[in-house]
């Protein structure tokens, strides 16, 4: 299973959880010392684990990746495609570095990784009765909904749920699932702030459980979409909100 963004949040959770489910984990990430932390970590409690760096919006990068990936620990059945940055400013305020930075990462690296892995699954699923490969891009509530002061993102996470739709459909024939998971707030290291904030205390005031999410919240859907037995659900778009 290749985690992209898993150097820490939502990635270093699912690549904890997919390692304690038995799948080796390639982790990969900008920040390779922290990947290496969690390998370590990993591999103390039982799993298994890989440390690869990666920078989603070098295409070359990907490139790199995959074929090490490929060359250290085998072909890829389990992909979760998770990397993803923000910005916070009004439209009008939107700058054009803003904008590829946003898309460059959320879309466009997402789409690339995507892709790389495709290629080689698809290249299996041609010599391999009934292959099976699991795609999961990590979209967000606010590709369903528009939320102030994020637009930029909202409209990225749009984005991603109209590729996984459209790549199900090209690649479902292939034994290929893909599918998206549209967290809510979820309490990670990169917001946790915020939460002990006024503006943050009101927000999660309007909340039906008056909580926010935690990372393991999501470890069921991960690991439902994930499994063999989940054949029959693509293109799908989950929140768990």
């Amino acid at each position: 299973a290749l985690v992209t963004g898993a150097s820490s949040g939502l990635g270093e959770r699912f690549a904890r959880v997919l390692a304690a489910n038995g799948a080796l984990v390639v982790l990969a990430a900008r920040r390779l010392e922290r990947l290496k932390e969690l390998r370590a970590q990993i591999e103390a409690a039982g799993g298994a684990a890989h440390a690869v760096a990666l920078d989603v919006t070098d295409q070359d990068a990907i490139a790199a990746a995959i074929d090490e990936v490929g060359a250290s620990v085998g072909p890829i059945d389990i992909l979760v495609n998770n990397s993803g940055v923000s910005t916070q400013q009004r439209l009008t305020e939107v700058a054009p570095t803003d904008f590829d930075y946003v898309f460059g990462t959320n879309v466009r690296g997402a789409f690339f990784v995507a892709q790389a892995v495709a290629r080689q699954m698809i290249a299996r699923a041609k010599e391999t009765p009934n292959f099976s490969g699991r795609i999961v891009n990590i979209a967000s509530v606010a590709g369903l909904r528009v939320l102030p002061q994020i637009g930029l993102y909202c409209m990225s996470k749009a984005a991603v749920l109209h590729m996984t739709r459209s790549q199900a459909l090209e690649w479902g024939r292939y034994g290929i699932n893909v599918n998206a998971i549209c967290p809510g707030y979820i309490d990670t290291e990169i917001n946790h702030h915020h939460w002990q904030t006024e503006q943050g205390k009101k927000l999660i005031d309007m909340l039906p459980r008056k909580r926010v999410g935690q990372p393991q919240d999501l470890d069921s859907v991960l690991m439902m979409l994930v499994a063999n037995q989940s054949h029959f659900i693509n293109g799908a778009v989950i929140q768990a909100d």
